[in-house]
């Protein structure tokens, strides 16, 4: 696949994530801020999930972006070993949510969080896009970014695009579940 081909596909992903969380914006903070269990995230709890990881992801990611040279051709992505496995993690499956232990410092569980987590959110999506489209005048294959839980450990630029971009389609999911029942 072409490092255009993939971010066309991480663009289209990161809009349909934007919108189902613009259309819960429209709910009362109450019912935004409800848990199916004790023990569980609410809505704004995986919003806020995300935007720690965009916190740190998004400025690793244009660190990234500006320290490679332009190119003007889309040249073919190839996620490394330890990327691809990352990204399995966190995708999505038949639109199915494997539960997953976070790391502490990601972890909002009974933050006091209001609606600005959702507008906070929204500009790092926006963000995100921002970035993205960047990203096809670089060698994401080429280019590294550390990871949040080390780092000294770094990944192609590709495979962190494809983990945030997963990573937030696998919470809106979840918030979008939270919703529904």
């Amino acid at each position: 696949m072409t490092s255009n081909q993939l971010i066309d596909d991480l663009l289209v992903t990161t809009k349909n994530s934007t919108q189902a969380v613009q259309k819960l914006k429209q709910f009362e903070l109450l019912k935004l801020s409800e848990r199916n269990a004790p023990n569980e995230w609410s809505i704004l709890e995986c919003i806020e999930h995300l935007n720690l990881y965009g916190s740190f992801y998004l400025p690793a990611i244009e660190k990234a972006i500006l320290s490679q040279k332009t190119i003007h051709n889309s040249c073919v992505f190839k996620s490394g070993i330890l990327g691809n496995y990352f990204v399995n993690l966190v995708k999505l499956k038949q639109a199915k949510i494997k539960k997953m232990s976070t790391a502490k410092t990601m972890d909002p569980f009974e933050k006091q969080l209001t609606i600005t987590t959702i507008d906070r959110f929204l500009k790092q999506q926006e963000r995100l896009k921002s970035l993205l489209e960047q990203a096809r005048y670089v060698d994401i294959t080429k280019a590294k970014t550390p990871i949040s839980i080390s780092r000294f450990i770094k990944l192609r630029l590709g495979d962190i695009l494809r983990f945030m971009v997963y990573h937030i389609e696998r919470h809106v999911a979840q918030a979008n579940k939270i919703h529904s029942n």
